[in-house]
């Protein structure tokens, strides 16, 4: 279920904000006022995913590969929320924590890239990775947000 605010951007006119809040999704475990997506015209924009339960806790500790993939699910659950799909996504910006150093970086890089080439298609879009300390609780390895270009349903 969406759940959405509609109001004018500028209250002069602009484009309709949608936000997007799928049912049942993952959400912090403490109350804020964050939105898992907002779709502006036709653009979508998705918050950071993380690999998370409904309750806020980290789903697949230590394992780079069961999160990304949770974190991909979860993108994809927005995503489809506002009617888009990852061919829509033009831009990806990838956020991930390892500590390791050499061939264990490198590992760990092509576990996360193999899991997350299920869901770009090709030609995909622009993207952006970067390696971090930290992410919003420990436990997290992987954070994605993407934004999106939805076809105007009166154009399609």
């Amino acid at each position: 279920m969406v759940i959405a605010d509609k109001t004018s951007v500028s209250g002069n006119g602009g484009p309709v904000r949608q936000r997007i809040m799928p049912a049942g999704h993952w959400d912090w475990h403490v109350p804020t006022p964050f939105s898992q997506g907002w779709r502006v015209g036709d653009l979508l924009f998705v918050g950071g995913q993380l690999s998370a339960d409904e309750h806020g806790n980290v789903v697949g500790v230590g394992d780079i590969e069961v999160q990304t993939r949770n974190v991909f699910e979860n993108v994809t659950k927005v995503l489809a929320e506002a009617g888009a799909t990852w061919h829509d996504v033009v831009k990806i910006n990838t956020f991930y924590c390892c500590d390791a150093t050499g061939d264990e970086v490198r590992d760990f890089w092509e576990k996360m890239t193999r899991i997350r080439m299920e869901y770009l298609p090709d030609p995909g879009p622009c993207g952006t990775a970067v390696r971090v300390a930290g992410l919003m609780y420990d436990g997290f390895l992987i954070e994605v947000e993407v934004m999106a270009v939805l076809q105007d349903p009166e154009h399609s």
